[in-house]
Protein backbone atom coordinates (compact mmCIF):
# COMPACT_ATOMS: atom_id res chain seq x y z
CA UNK A 1 0.00 0.00 0.00
CA UNK A 2 1.09 3.69 -0.44
CA UNK A 3 0.30 6.32 2.24
CA UNK A 4 -0.29 10.05 1.81
CA UNK A 5 3.45 10.83 1.95
CA UNK A 6 4.17 8.45 -0.87
CA UNK A 7 5.82 5.81 1.28
CA UNK A 8 5.24 2.13 0.58
CA UNK A 9 3.61 0.26 3.39
CA UNK A 10 1.75 -2.91 3.83
CA UNK A 11 2.05 -6.34 2.27
CA UNK A 12 5.49 -7.02 0.71
CA UNK A 13 4.00 -10.03 -1.07
CA UNK A 14 2.06 -7.65 -3.29
CA UNK A 15 5.26 -5.92 -4.45
CA UNK A 16 7.04 -9.22 -5.01
CA UNK A 17 4.15 -10.45 -7.14
CA UNK A 18 4.37 -7.32 -9.33
CA UNK A 19 8.09 -7.81 -9.78
CA UNK A 20 7.54 -11.48 -10.63
CA UNK A 21 4.98 -10.64 -13.28
CA UNK A 22 7.35 -8.10 -14.89
CA UNK A 23 10.23 -10.56 -15.12
CA UNK A 24 7.98 -13.36 -16.36
CA UNK A 25 6.78 -11.15 -19.22
CA UNK A 26 10.34 -10.34 -20.38
CA UNK A 27 10.86 -13.52 -22.51
CA UNK A 28 7.46 -12.98 -24.15
CA UNK A 29 8.25 -9.34 -24.97
CA UNK A 30 11.70 -10.34 -26.27
CA UNK A 31 10.11 -13.03 -28.47
CA UNK A 32 7.67 -10.53 -29.95
CA UNK A 33 10.56 -8.21 -30.80
CA UNK A 34 12.51 -10.99 -32.47
CA UNK A 35 9.47 -12.21 -34.38
CA UNK A 36 8.97 -8.72 -35.75
CA UNK A 37 12.57 -8.65 -36.93
CA UNK A 38 12.36 -12.09 -38.54
CA UNK A 39 9.08 -11.29 -40.28
CA UNK A 40 10.63 -8.55 -42.44
CA UNK A 41 9.32 -8.92 -46.00
CA UNK A 42 11.68 -10.51 -48.52
CA UNK A 43 13.43 -8.94 -50.29
CA UNK A 44 14.05 -5.84 -48.17
CA UNK A 45 17.09 -4.56 -50.09
CA UNK A 46 18.71 -4.90 -53.56
CA UNK A 47 19.45 -8.37 -54.92
CA UNK A 48 22.87 -9.28 -56.36
CA UNK A 49 22.51 -11.56 -59.40
CA UNK A 50 25.87 -13.21 -60.09
CA UNK A 51 26.91 -14.90 -63.33
CA UNK A 52 30.24 -16.25 -64.49
CA UNK A 53 30.25 -15.17 -68.13
CA UNK A 54 30.86 -11.94 -70.00
CA UNK A 55 28.20 -9.42 -70.96
CA UNK A 56 26.51 -9.90 -74.32
CA UNK A 57 26.29 -13.69 -74.25
CA UNK A 58 23.28 -15.96 -73.80
CA UNK A 59 23.75 -16.37 -70.03
CA UNK A 60 24.01 -12.61 -69.59
CA UNK A 61 20.91 -12.00 -71.74
CA UNK A 62 18.89 -14.51 -69.69
CA UNK A 63 20.03 -13.07 -66.36
CA UNK A 64 19.28 -9.48 -67.37
CA UNK A 65 15.85 -10.40 -68.71
CA UNK A 66 14.87 -12.18 -65.50
CA UNK A 67 16.56 -9.57 -63.30
CA UNK A 68 14.59 -6.73 -64.87
CA UNK A 69 11.30 -8.54 -64.29
CA UNK A 70 12.22 -9.42 -60.70
CA UNK A 71 13.01 -5.75 -60.05
CA UNK A 72 9.60 -4.74 -61.36
CA UNK A 73 7.73 -7.36 -59.31
CA UNK A 74 9.71 -6.98 -56.07
CA UNK A 75 10.22 -3.23 -56.05
CA UNK A 76 13.90 -3.86 -55.32
CA UNK A 77 16.80 -3.40 -57.72
CA UNK A 78 18.35 -6.60 -59.06
CA UNK A 79 21.99 -5.91 -59.89
CA UNK A 80 23.56 -8.23 -62.48
CA UNK A 81 27.20 -8.83 -61.53
CA UNK A 82 29.45 -10.53 -64.12
CA UNK A 83 32.29 -12.42 -62.38
CA UNK A 84 34.12 -14.15 -65.21
CA UNK A 85 36.91 -16.68 -65.17
CA UNK A 86 37.72 -20.40 -65.04
CA UNK A 87 34.62 -21.48 -66.94
CA UNK A 88 32.27 -20.17 -64.26
CA UNK A 89 34.15 -21.67 -61.30
CA UNK A 90 35.17 -18.31 -59.82
CA UNK A 91 31.62 -17.02 -59.61
CA UNK A 92 30.53 -20.27 -57.96
CA UNK A 93 33.11 -19.74 -55.23
CA UNK A 94 31.83 -16.20 -54.66
CA UNK A 95 28.17 -17.24 -54.64
CA UNK A 96 28.70 -20.23 -52.34
CA UNK A 97 30.19 -17.94 -49.66
CA UNK A 98 27.38 -15.36 -49.86
CA UNK A 99 24.94 -14.89 -46.93
CA UNK A 100 22.08 -17.39 -46.97
CA UNK A 101 19.36 -14.76 -46.92
CA UNK A 102 18.26 -14.82 -50.57
CA UNK A 103 19.81 -11.46 -51.41
CA UNK A 104 22.53 -13.09 -53.51
CA UNK A 105 21.52 -15.44 -56.34
CA UNK A 106 23.40 -16.87 -59.30
CA UNK A 107 22.61 -17.71 -62.91
CA UNK A 108 24.21 -21.12 -63.35
CA UNK A 109 24.59 -23.31 -66.40
CA UNK A 110 25.20 -26.88 -67.51
CA UNK A 111 28.83 -25.85 -67.96
CA UNK A 112 29.19 -25.33 -64.21
CA UNK A 113 26.96 -28.09 -62.86
CA UNK A 114 27.23 -31.03 -65.26
CA UNK A 115 29.45 -30.79 -68.35
CA UNK A 116 32.33 -28.91 -66.72
CA UNK A 117 32.68 -31.25 -63.73
CA UNK A 118 32.29 -34.27 -66.03
CA UNK A 119 35.26 -33.03 -68.08
CA UNK A 120 37.58 -33.49 -65.12
CA UNK A 121 39.87 -36.50 -65.45
CA UNK A 122 38.74 -39.35 -63.22
CA UNK A 123 35.65 -39.33 -60.98
CA UNK A 124 34.33 -35.90 -60.10
CA UNK A 125 35.55 -34.86 -56.66
CA UNK A 126 32.24 -33.54 -55.41
CA UNK A 127 28.70 -32.87 -56.47
CA UNK A 128 28.37 -29.17 -57.41
CA UNK A 129 24.95 -29.00 -55.78
CA UNK A 130 26.51 -29.53 -52.35
CA UNK A 131 27.04 -25.78 -52.13
CA UNK A 132 23.87 -24.57 -53.84
CA UNK A 133 20.09 -24.65 -53.69
CA UNK A 134 18.52 -24.99 -57.15
CA UNK A 135 15.71 -22.44 -57.50
CA UNK A 136 14.49 -22.86 -61.08
CA UNK A 137 15.63 -24.03 -64.47
CA UNK A 138 15.01 -21.17 -66.90
CA UNK A 139 16.01 -21.81 -70.52
CA UNK A 140 17.75 -24.13 -72.94
CA UNK A 141 20.33 -22.48 -75.18
CA UNK A 142 20.81 -24.29 -78.51
CA UNK A 143 24.36 -24.57 -79.84
CA UNK A 144 24.98 -23.76 -83.50
CA UNK A 145 27.90 -24.82 -85.70
CA UNK A 146 28.89 -21.65 -87.56
CA UNK A 147 31.65 -20.96 -90.10
CA UNK A 148 33.29 -17.91 -91.61
CA UNK A 149 32.12 -17.25 -95.21
CA UNK A 150 35.68 -17.78 -96.46
CA UNK A 151 35.31 -21.46 -95.63
CA UNK A 152 33.90 -23.20 -98.73
CA UNK A 153 31.80 -25.70 -96.75
CA UNK A 154 28.04 -25.10 -96.98
CA UNK A 155 26.90 -28.19 -95.10
CA UNK A 156 28.08 -30.39 -92.24
CA UNK A 157 29.19 -33.10 -94.63
CA UNK A 158 31.13 -30.62 -96.78
CA UNK A 159 32.87 -29.35 -93.64
CA UNK A 160 33.83 -32.90 -92.65
CA UNK A 161 35.30 -33.61 -96.08
CA UNK A 162 37.12 -30.28 -96.14
CA UNK A 163 38.64 -30.90 -92.69
CA UNK A 164 39.73 -34.44 -93.54
CA UNK A 165 41.86 -33.13 -96.41
CA UNK A 166 43.51 -30.63 -94.03
CA UNK A 167 44.29 -32.54 -90.83
CA UNK A 168 45.37 -30.29 -87.98
CA UNK A 169 44.80 -27.09 -89.97
CA UNK A 170 41.33 -26.17 -88.70
CA UNK A 171 40.27 -24.87 -85.29
CA UNK A 172 37.00 -23.97 -83.60
CA UNK A 173 36.25 -21.18 -81.13
CA UNK A 174 34.12 -21.66 -78.03
CA UNK A 175 33.01 -19.47 -75.09
CA UNK A 176 35.50 -21.29 -72.86
CA UNK A 177 36.98 -24.59 -71.76
CA UNK A 178 34.50 -27.03 -70.25
CA UNK A 179 31.47 -25.30 -71.78
CA UNK A 180 28.77 -27.11 -73.70
CA UNK A 181 30.20 -25.58 -76.86
CA UNK A 182 33.63 -27.00 -76.09
CA UNK A 183 32.13 -30.44 -75.54
CA UNK A 184 30.13 -30.14 -78.77
CA UNK A 185 33.29 -29.35 -80.74
CA UNK A 186 35.31 -32.19 -79.27
CA UNK A 187 32.35 -34.53 -79.67
CA UNK A 188 32.01 -33.45 -83.30
CA UNK A 189 35.69 -34.09 -84.00
CA UNK A 190 35.73 -37.52 -82.35
CA UNK A 191 32.49 -38.62 -84.00
CA UNK A 192 33.60 -37.63 -87.49
CA UNK A 193 37.27 -38.53 -87.13
CA UNK A 194 38.56 -35.07 -88.03
CA UNK A 195 41.48 -33.28 -86.37
CA UNK A 196 40.19 -29.91 -85.21
CA UNK A 197 41.83 -27.81 -82.50
CA UNK A 198 39.96 -26.02 -79.71
CA UNK A 199 40.48 -22.27 -79.14
CA UNK A 200 38.73 -21.15 -75.93
CA UNK A 201 37.69 -17.53 -75.38
CA UNK A 202 36.39 -15.66 -72.32
CA UNK A 203 32.83 -15.73 -73.62
CA UNK A 204 30.61 -16.14 -76.64
CA UNK A 205 30.91 -12.48 -77.58
CA UNK A 206 34.71 -12.66 -77.77
CA UNK A 207 34.58 -15.91 -79.72
CA UNK A 208 32.15 -14.56 -82.31
CA UNK A 209 34.30 -11.44 -82.80
CA UNK A 210 37.29 -13.70 -83.49
CA UNK A 211 35.24 -15.66 -86.03
CA UNK A 212 34.04 -12.54 -87.84
CA UNK A 213 37.61 -11.25 -87.89
CA UNK A 214 38.82 -14.44 -89.52
CA UNK A 215 41.06 -15.46 -86.61
CA UNK A 216 39.28 -18.82 -86.40
CA UNK A 217 37.23 -20.49 -89.16
CA UNK A 218 34.62 -22.28 -87.03
CA UNK A 219 32.51 -21.39 -83.99
CA UNK A 220 30.38 -23.56 -81.74
CA UNK A 221 28.25 -21.55 -79.34
CA UNK A 222 24.83 -20.26 -78.41
CA UNK A 223 22.72 -19.32 -81.41
CA UNK A 224 21.70 -16.16 -79.57
CA UNK A 225 25.31 -14.96 -79.93
CA UNK A 226 25.60 -15.81 -83.62
CA UNK A 227 22.06 -14.95 -84.76
CA UNK A 228 22.50 -11.25 -85.68
CA UNK A 229 25.54 -12.09 -87.81
CA UNK A 230 23.78 -15.03 -89.47
CA UNK A 231 20.93 -12.74 -90.47
CA UNK A 232 23.33 -10.15 -91.87
CA UNK A 233 25.20 -12.75 -93.90
CA UNK A 234 28.51 -12.19 -92.14
CA UNK A 235 28.50 -15.81 -90.95
CA UNK A 236 27.03 -19.11 -92.13
CA UNK A 237 25.26 -21.69 -89.93
CA UNK A 238 25.71 -25.36 -90.86
CA UNK A 239 23.87 -27.19 -88.09
CA UNK A 240 22.46 -27.14 -84.57
CA UNK A 241 23.25 -29.64 -81.82
CA UNK A 242 19.63 -30.08 -80.71
CA UNK A 243 17.48 -33.06 -81.74
CA UNK A 244 15.09 -30.84 -83.72
CA UNK A 245 15.36 -27.73 -85.86
CA UNK A 246 14.86 -24.37 -84.22
CA UNK A 247 11.76 -22.31 -84.90
CA UNK A 248 13.89 -19.18 -85.11
CA UNK A 249 16.13 -20.71 -87.79
CA UNK A 250 14.17 -23.55 -89.43
CA UNK A 251 16.43 -23.53 -92.49
CA UNK A 252 19.40 -24.75 -90.41
CA UNK A 253 19.40 -28.56 -90.15
CA UNK A 254 20.35 -30.49 -87.05
CA UNK A 255 23.77 -32.14 -87.02
CA UNK A 256 22.00 -35.43 -86.35
CA UNK A 257 20.03 -35.22 -89.59
CA UNK A 258 23.18 -34.17 -91.47
CA UNK A 259 24.67 -37.65 -91.36
CA UNK A 260 25.47 -37.98 -87.64
CA UNK A 261 22.43 -39.71 -86.10
CA UNK A 262 22.22 -39.44 -82.33
CA UNK A 263 24.45 -36.35 -82.14
CA UNK A 264 23.10 -34.09 -79.41
CA UNK A 265 24.63 -31.58 -77.00
CA UNK A 266 22.25 -29.34 -75.08
CA UNK A 267 23.00 -26.59 -72.59
CA UNK A 268 20.69 -25.04 -70.02
CA UNK A 269 20.68 -22.05 -67.65
CA UNK A 270 18.97 -21.79 -64.28
CA UNK A 271 18.84 -19.79 -61.05
CA UNK A 272 20.62 -20.91 -57.87
CA UNK A 273 21.17 -19.62 -54.34
CA UNK A 274 23.73 -20.62 -51.69
CA UNK A 275 22.87 -23.87 -49.94
CA UNK A 276 20.87 -23.48 -46.74
CA UNK A 277 18.65 -20.51 -47.58
CA UNK A 278 15.21 -20.65 -45.91
CA UNK A 279 12.65 -22.79 -47.69
CA UNK A 280 10.14 -19.93 -47.69
CA UNK A 281 12.54 -17.78 -49.71
CA UNK A 282 13.21 -20.62 -52.15
CA UNK A 283 9.47 -21.07 -52.71
CA UNK A 284 8.81 -17.36 -53.14
CA UNK A 285 11.68 -16.92 -55.58
CA UNK A 286 10.66 -19.97 -57.60
CA UNK A 287 7.07 -18.75 -57.78
CA UNK A 288 8.20 -15.36 -59.08
CA UNK A 289 10.44 -16.93 -61.71
CA UNK A 290 7.70 -19.32 -62.84
CA UNK A 291 5.36 -16.37 -63.32
CA UNK A 292 8.01 -14.34 -65.17
CA UNK A 293 8.91 -17.18 -67.53
CA UNK A 294 5.21 -17.62 -68.35
CA UNK A 295 4.82 -14.00 -69.44
CA UNK A 296 4.36 -13.55 -73.22
CA UNK A 297 6.87 -10.68 -73.29
CA UNK A 298 9.51 -12.81 -71.56
CA UNK A 299 8.96 -15.69 -73.92
CA UNK A 300 9.08 -13.35 -76.93
CA UNK A 301 12.29 -11.63 -75.81
CA UNK A 302 14.15 -14.87 -75.10
CA UNK A 303 12.84 -16.87 -78.05
CA UNK A 304 13.71 -14.04 -80.44
CA UNK A 305 17.32 -14.69 -79.45
CA UNK A 306 17.06 -18.46 -79.90
CA UNK A 307 16.59 -19.26 -76.20
CA UNK A 308 13.86 -21.77 -75.36
CA UNK A 309 11.86 -21.49 -72.12
CA UNK A 310 12.48 -24.61 -70.02
CA UNK A 311 11.05 -23.92 -66.55
CA UNK A 312 11.46 -26.58 -63.86
CA UNK A 313 10.87 -26.25 -60.07
CA UNK A 314 13.55 -27.21 -57.50
CA UNK A 315 12.21 -30.72 -56.92
CA UNK A 316 12.60 -31.47 -60.64
CA UNK A 317 15.62 -29.31 -61.43
CA UNK A 318 17.90 -30.77 -58.74
CA UNK A 319 17.50 -34.45 -59.73
CA UNK A 320 17.85 -33.50 -63.40
CA UNK A 321 21.22 -31.83 -62.73
CA UNK A 322 22.47 -34.91 -60.88
CA UNK A 323 21.38 -37.20 -63.71
CA UNK A 324 23.11 -34.96 -66.27
CA UNK A 325 26.35 -35.08 -64.29
CA UNK A 326 26.25 -38.87 -64.18
CA UNK A 327 25.39 -39.11 -67.89
CA UNK A 328 28.16 -36.80 -69.10
CA UNK A 329 30.75 -38.32 -66.80
CA UNK A 330 30.01 -41.73 -68.30
CA UNK A 331 29.87 -40.53 -71.93
CA UNK A 332 33.07 -38.52 -71.77
CA UNK A 333 34.92 -41.34 -70.07
CA UNK A 334 33.74 -43.79 -72.73
CA UNK A 335 34.93 -41.43 -75.48
CA UNK A 336 38.24 -40.77 -73.77
CA UNK A 337 37.83 -37.00 -73.77
CA UNK A 338 37.95 -36.21 -70.06
CA UNK A 339 40.50 -33.69 -68.91
CA UNK A 340 40.66 -31.85 -72.26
Amino acid sequence: MINRTGEVTGDEDFLNNIRGISFSLFPFIFFLGMAGAIAQPYPDRPIRFLLGFVAGGAVDLTARTLGQKLSERWGQQVIVDNRTGAGGVIVMQVAARAPRDGHTIMMGSSTQFSIGPAMQAGPYSHEPLENFTPISQAVVSPIVLTVHPSLPARSVQELIQYAKTRPGQLSFASPGAGTGSHIAGVFFGRTTGIDIAHVPYKGGGDAIVALIGGHVPIFLGAISTALPHLKSGKLRALGVTETKRLSIAPEVPTIAESGLPGFEVSQWYGVFAPAGIPGAITRKMNGELAAILALPETRERLSSQGLEIAYAPPEVFGPYIRSELVKWTRLLKEMGIQGQ
